[in-house]
């Protein structure tokens, strides 16, 4: 097996090598059925330890990449196997590559009409390859969704990108999964934006510290809040290394 599955906090996290992505993305479109790739942050995973949708879709997504380095420090720190941290949108890039060398097809999910416009044009400039099946903007009304639902059955695309204004993000898909036949579906909230060039990257110094949250703070100063559940997310570990068992 190409990835190793752990479980931080009764949360799942695969360990994937991005040299081993490749083969792993095959794999996914070689199987039957809705397959979904997560990307799990601190964040995420605190929310997948309680019961719902959501901790239902995190446990049964087929690929679940962390991009927090607080996940692989907790990891070290219950003395588990440490994942590889990615970067979301040079995963998405990466992932968007593998299927542009294998001639494969995409369909883009989100955004308002001019962000979208844009962005596909740009993923078409850099992905001479990769054949675009459809789009379909966010912020959709609810009376549309049985055609976009059946736009993406019909189109059977390879990828599903989905992007801001999906309001169930992650559990988009994973609640009509069983409407769906073959596709890979992903979702980041902040890929047709910067597609478009709208939005700014993370600068790579800044992820790799792991100082991303600062960006997002000087952005919105509500999320200085997140440091509450960033203690709750450290005491859970020091519990976990004391007294659950292995």
């Amino acid at each position: 097996m190409s990835i190793e599955r752990i479980s931080l906090l009764g949360v799942p996290v695969d360990i994937c090598s991005p040299e081993n992505l490749e083969n792993e993305i095959l794999e996914l479109l070689a199987r039957p059925g809705t397959k979904q790739i997560v990307f799990l942050s601190i964040w995420n995973l605190l929310k997948a330890r309680h019961k719902g949708d959501y901790a239902d879709c995190i446990k049964n997504a087929d690929l679940i990449l962390p991009i927090s380095k607080s996940i692989l420090g907790g990891a070290k720190f219950l003395k588990l196997n440490v994942p590889v941290r990615y970067n979301p949108f040079d995963a998405v890039i990466q992932i968007l590559s593998i299927l542009d060398s294998h001639f494969k097809s995409l369909y883009l999910f989100g955004s308002s009409e001019k962000t979208l416009s844009k962005a596909e044009h740009n993923i078409r400039d850099t992905f001479t390859n990769l054949r675009i099946l459809g789009r379909y903007i966010g912020y959709y009304p609810k009376t549309v969704e049985d055609d976009i639902v059946q736009a993406i059955f019909k189109a059977q695309p390879s990828l599903v990108l989905i992007s801001d204004g999906i309001k169930e993000k992650n559990c988009w898909a994973y609640r009509r999964r069983n409407r769906f036949s073959s596709s890979i579906f992903l979702y980041y909230k902040d890929a047709f934006g910067i597609f478009s060039e709208r939005i700014k990257r993370v600068k790579e110094k800044t992820f790799n510290k792991g100082h991303e949250i600062f960006v997002e703070i000087l952005h919105n100063p509500f999320k200085i809040f997140l440091l509450l559940p960033y203690l709750w997310y450290v005491l859970v570990l020091v519990w976990y290394r004391l007294f659950k068992k292995k």
